[in-house]
């Protein structure tokens, strides 16, 4: 192998190793919020314990003296949030970490109610409350009222359940999405880098076939990629910001691109071994790799940092 080839190859190891390091810094998040009482205050020294639903792992963390916590170096995914104090009930509250690098999450304690109980003097039977002589209603015995309690039907509970349960498929396919977008970048970047020494009339040339082979990683990459986003379940009523319409905006450009794009590149290897000038599509090779590249670029950057 030249010195040449040898860099060129140098330089794409060197983009995969970047690129592999900033996806694992966005695996890590950071947990932070303030638990406060119902009044507003900050509640100091109380125990917040964050429990991985899926590996069943917790850590446990403690409010300062302005109720502030913090829970660094947590995988994405969903966690139970549970927070107790002396003189509260305790809070528990599901949270679903995703790609940002710092997320907030505020809990308000509610202050514990004890009601004590007059003794019953022997002999005596306890009045009954008027909770007890109705006929129909919910067992004492229970810590906190049911869903139909609260007027909610079997119908609604179970039509509550499966719109989770879809929301919860589409954020885990969305991950899937952008981790692929992440990965996809490295041998774009490449292909890209290699594109002006890839022509010629040279069958042999190291530096065509290894764009070519670059080209067809990145096109099976990119349709992973795309996939998991066209088949993510689509959620109705959902708002999108602006992060997101700009991220959709950029997909009808690179989309269309990334088919353009080695079109072009066959026409435009032909017609140069061929001794021919480039014309027609073939001329355009170029220009539509770099706009491809680009868009892929800013709609990748629009969902991965916050701004």
């Amino acid at each position: 192998m030249n010195s040449k080839a040898a860099k060129l190859v140098f330089g794409v190891a060197l983009i995969c190793v970047l690129t592999t390091g900033f996806l694992r810094a966005q695996n890590a998040a950071t947990l932070s919020g303030t638990v406060k009482d119902a009044s507003g205050s900050a509640v100091p020294d109380a125990k917040v314990s964050v429990k991985n639903v899926t590996t069943g792992q917790s850590t446990e963390s403690q409010t300062d003296a302005a109720g502030l916590y913090t829970v660094p170096n947590l995988a994405p995914g969903d966690y139970d949030v549970s927070v107790s104090a002396a003189g509260f009930d305790v809070k528990t509250t599901r949270v679903t970490l995703g790609g940002e690098a710092r997320q907030t999450q505020d809990l308000t304690l509610a202050t514990a109610q004890t009601q004590p109980q007059a003794p019953t003097p022997p002999g005596t039977n306890p009045t009954p409350t008027p909770e007890e002589n109705l006929p129909n209603a919910p067992s004492s015995s229970k810590t906190e009222p049911s869903l139909q309690d609260l007027g909610l039907s079997q119908a609604d509970t179970q039509a509550n359940a499966k719109q989770q349960a879809l929301l919860d498929k589409r954020t885990h396919m969305l991950k899937i999405h952008q981790r692929m977008g992440l990965i996809t970048l490295a041998p774009l970047i490449a292909t890209v880098i290699l594109g002006p020494g890839a022509g010629g009339k040279s069958e042999g040339s190291t530096t065509r076939d290894l764009h070519v082979a670059l080209g067809a990683v990145t096109g099976d990459l990119y349709g992973i990629t795309a996939w998991y986003a066209i088949r993510a379940p689509k959620i109705k009523g959902t708002p999108k910001r602006g992060p997101i319409r700009f991220h959709e905006a950029m997909a009808w450009i690179h989309g269309p691109g990334m088919i353009l794009t080695p079109i072009a590149g066959a026409l435009a290897f032909e017609q140069k071994n061929n001794g021919e000038k480039l014309h027609g599509l073939a001329s355009l090779h170029g220009p539509i790799a770099i706009v491809t590249a680009g868009a892929f670029g800013a709609a990748l950057l629009s969902v991965s940092v916050k701004f």
